[in-house]
């Protein structure tokens, strides 16, 4: 068991779960449930829930839906160079350890995370920072190799780029582990069980608008249907989640049409799409690939999965997402033309029904979240559209971590791939392609220009000129649409559940965060 203790932080839960006068006080408490347990939230490393991370730990400048806002930066100045980043930081914060925030704390914690460099190669921030220079006690000053576009953006993310007490280090530093978790958010993690829940407590100091609640207790449950009996018997006031591991289409109309509930979607946040895997035999010819586009029913996965709740996806990443409103082939759902083409690429269909070329039967493997309800149901409407067209498709359920590892090894034909969206999407997201721990970068090993790929990828971050910018982002999605290694499904929404009496459940601007301080009952 973890625990955090503060001065007085104890008995300030007490007092506020009280009777006062001989009543109840109002509620304070808010029971989230949650498939995954919150694991290590040590923000400079991934170990842990995002949503979590976010709860404690707070960056320079925050993205919002109206742009970058300061945060624990009040404000700044970039060299007319786009080099020189120099941030005037918050005054009067202090770590909830009681260490203060200042520019020494802001150069310890990027000095740690870039110790780390090779853990965070994803994010092309880490390669570009030159030097980090405490000016004086509320001013940092960071400089870069070359002028980086996303730099406010990526300082702004979830992790890693979150400050912890340098209390908290370990020999220095954060990539061995931390001795503590403090921060400077709203929330405090008092209590952790592994597994079994944590509670967040309101950080009584909190420099900023402090949070409604007294507490936030993150269940955990093993799967969506726990979560839904717990919600049912009042155990649970909130499910919240990106994904179907939290609540699955279905029973969101259901609670919906209940209207005993408070149900809400956000607006489409990110790309739901399958990934093709280039290196591997089958998937390796292009067009396969094609055919498997034409052979997969979109529209009849929105209506019939996702109960209409979702648009359907022609490109990987929507129009409007930044640079990327550009002109590509519309691959419609079209079994005549998938045949077709598998039928020209040698693939011929036997009187069993299935397609063979040299010997080799057309199979492929798709391996799935277990965890994830929505997934598997995904996985069985497409094993029915590719056994129309002779091709057969093998459905994996895995947990999650084996799910994970298995992106890092590239032994899948067919897996699922959901862009991180809004602030992450493109430039992060394309940037975390050139990583081999990443599922797309094994999807795309076996495309003849992949090497050209990602090194056009690197320099586009740190192309200045914006009109270029738009034009190398327009080749490159060009080019990985054109070689077909991802099926466009939909563009995902962030769905929440929760009791009448809570108010304040709002979406924040990216489908990892959970905006609790806002909520009250």
């Amino acid at each position: 068991m973890h625990k955090i203790f503060l001065t007085g932080l104890a008995a300030c839960i007490c007092v506020l779960a009280l009777a006062v006068w001989g009543e109840a006080a109002p509620r304070s408490e808010l029971v989230y449930a949650s498939t995954k347990d919150i694991r290590d939230i040590n923000p400079h490393l991934y170990g842990g829930e995002m949503a979590a991370q976010g709860m404690v730990f707070e960056p320079l400048v925050m993205n919002t839906k109206d742009g970058i806002k300061p945060w624990l930066a009040e404000s700044w100045e970039i060299s007319g160079d786009g080099k020189v980043y120099t941030f005037h930081l918050r005054k009067g914060v202090a770590f909830t350890d009681g260490a203060p925030f200042n520019a020494e704390a802001v150069k310890r914690n990027i000095d740690a995370i870039i110790a780390n460099r090779v853990r965070h190669a994803w994010l092309d921030m880490i390669n570009e920072i030159d030097r980090t220079e405490a000016v004086d006690e509320h001013t940092f000053r960071l400089t870069l190799k070359h002028p980086y576009y996303p730099t406010l953006i990526e300082l702004g993310l979830l992790r890693p780029f979150r400050f912890i007490s340098p209390r908290c280090f370990v020999d220095g530093q954060t990539k061995n582990g931390v001795s503590g978790l403090a921060g400077t958010g709203p929330w405090v993690l008092a209590e952790h069980k592994p597994n079994q829940y944590a509670l967040f407590a309101a950080n009584p100091s909190y420099w900023g608008e402090k949070p409604k609640l007294s507490a936030v207790r993150w269940k955990v449950m093993p799967d969506h249907q726990a979560i839904l009996l717990s919600l049912q018997k009042g155990e649970v006031d909130l499910i919240f989640g990106a994904d179907g591991d939290m609540v699955n289409l279905d029973s969101f109309d259901a609670l919906r049409r209940q209207g005993k509930y408070v149900t809400a979607i956000s607006q489409p946040i990110a790309s739901r799409a399958i990934l093709l895997n280039a290196h591997q035999p089958f998937t390796g010819e292009r067009a396969v690939r094609i055919a498997l586009q034409h052979a997969v029913d979109k529209e009849g996965i929105i209506q019939g999965v996702l109960n209409g709740s979702e648009a359907v996806a022609d490109t990987l990443m929507a129009p409007d997402v930044q640079y990327c409103d550009i002109p590509l082939e519309k691959r419609a759902y079209d079994p005549d033309r998938a045949a077709a083409l598998l039928d020209a690429a040698g693939w011929i269909l036997g009187k069993d029904g299935w397609r063979s070329k040299n010997g080799r039967k057309a199979s492929v493997r798709l391996y799935y979240n277990s965890n994830n309800a929505q997934e598997r149901t995904i996985s069985e409407f497409m094993q029915g559209n590719l056994k129309k067209i002779g091709v057969e498709m093998k459905i994996i359920g895995e947990e999650k971590q084996a799910f994970l590892d298995r992106q890092k090894t590239g032994d899948f034909e067919l897996q699922y791939s959901l862009s991180w969206g809004t602030p992450y999407d493109p430039q992060s997201y394309l940037s975390s392609w050139r990583v081999p721990a990443h599922g797309d970068y094994q999807a795309q090993r076996g495309m003849e220009r992949k090497e050209w790929l990602d090194k056009t990828v690197t320099a586009l971050m740190t192309e200045p000129d914006e009109a270029r910018r738009r034009a190398i982002y327009k080749e490159v999605l060009t080019y990985v649409h054109d070689e077909g290694v991802y099926i466009p499904l939909s563009y995902s929404r962030t769905k929440a559940v929760h009791v009448s009496d809570l108010k304040g459940v709002e979406f924040g601007l990216s489908q990892y965060e959970i905006p609790f301080e806002n909520m009250q009952f």
